[in-house]
C-alpha cells in the first residue's frame, strides 16, 4: 500500500466526516446532464461514497471504488453500495470491480482522485478509465490547480495540473470526441484552494 493510500486508511473516519456533507451539486448537474437517466457510472477512487450515494439516489446505476480499504467500508456504509478496493493503474476490466467482463459505463467520475497518480504514470491511468467508457461516454476529473507533483505535510503525494498537463496527458487516447476544462474555487469549508475540472467525452 503506498504512503497516500496508507494515510486514508489510518485517518478514514476524519476524512470521511470532513468531506461526506461537501455540496456537489453544481458539479454533478454538469457531469449529469451528459449521461441519460438511469445510466450507469463508475466513481472512481470515491472516498467518503457520498457522489456515488447521490447518483445511486437518482436512479443511476452506480460502481464505486477506492484504494483505501477502510475508506472503501465506510463508503458502502454510506451508499449502501458493496464498494470495492482497487487502484488506477491495475483496472483492466469491470470484473474486478464485481460486474460481468466487458460491462462499460455512460459515465465515470474522478473526483480530487486521480490527482494521486504520479505525472508519469497519468495517461496510463486515464487509458484504463478510458477503456471501461462507453462510446458516446464522458469521464469527469478534477486536480488542484498547479504544476509538478508534491508532498504535502502529512505525506500524501499529489500531481497537480494546469489545462496543457491535462491535454498532454489526452493527447493518447482513442476517439476522444470533446475536451472542456474550466476552474472553480473549493466547493468545501477549505480556503485558498482552486480546482482544475474537465469533462471528456468518447466518440458515439
Amino acid at each position: 500500500m503506498s504512503q497516500t493510500s496508507q494515510y486514508y486508511n489510518d485517518h478514514a473516519t476524519t476524512f470521511f466526516e470532513a468531506t461526506v456533507g461537501v455540496d456537489m451539486g453544481p458539479l454533478h448537474a454538469r457531469f449529469l446532464q451528459k449521461i441519460s437517466a438511469g445510466g450507469r457510472i463508475l466513481d472512481a477512487g470515491c472516498g467518503s461514497g457520498r457522489d456515488a450515494r447521490s447518483f445511486k439516489d437518482r436512479g443511476y446505476q452506480v460502481t464505486a471504488f477506492d484504494a483505501s480499504p477502510e475508506l472503501a467500508r465506510l463508503a458502502s456504509e454510506h451508499s449502501g453500495l458493496q464498494v470495492q478496493v482497487a487502484h488506477f493503474l491495475s483496472l483492466s476490466d469491470a470484473a474486478q470491480l464485481g460486474l460481468p467482463a466487458g460491462t462499460l459505463f455512460d459515465g465515470i467520475w474522478a473526483c480530487a482522485s486521480l490527482l494521486h497518480v504520479a505525472g508519469r504514470d497519468q495517461p496510463e491511468a486515464w487509458s484504463r478509465l478510458w477503456q471501461l467508457l462507453k462510446p458516446g461516454g464522458v469521464v469527469y476529473a478534477s486536480y488542484k490547480l498547479g504544476g509538478g507533483e508534491r508532498v504535502d505535510p502529512v505525506g500524501r503525494s499529489f500531481t497537480d495540473a494546469r489545462e496543457d498537463e491535462l491535454l498532454e496527458w489526452l493527447i493518447e487516447l482513442p476517439g476522444v470526441a470533446s475536451k472542456e476544462s474550466w476552474v472553480t474555487e473549493d466547493l468545501s469549508s477549505r480556503s485558498g484552494t482552486t480546482w482544475l475540472n474537465a469533462l471528456v467525452r468518447k466518440a458515439a
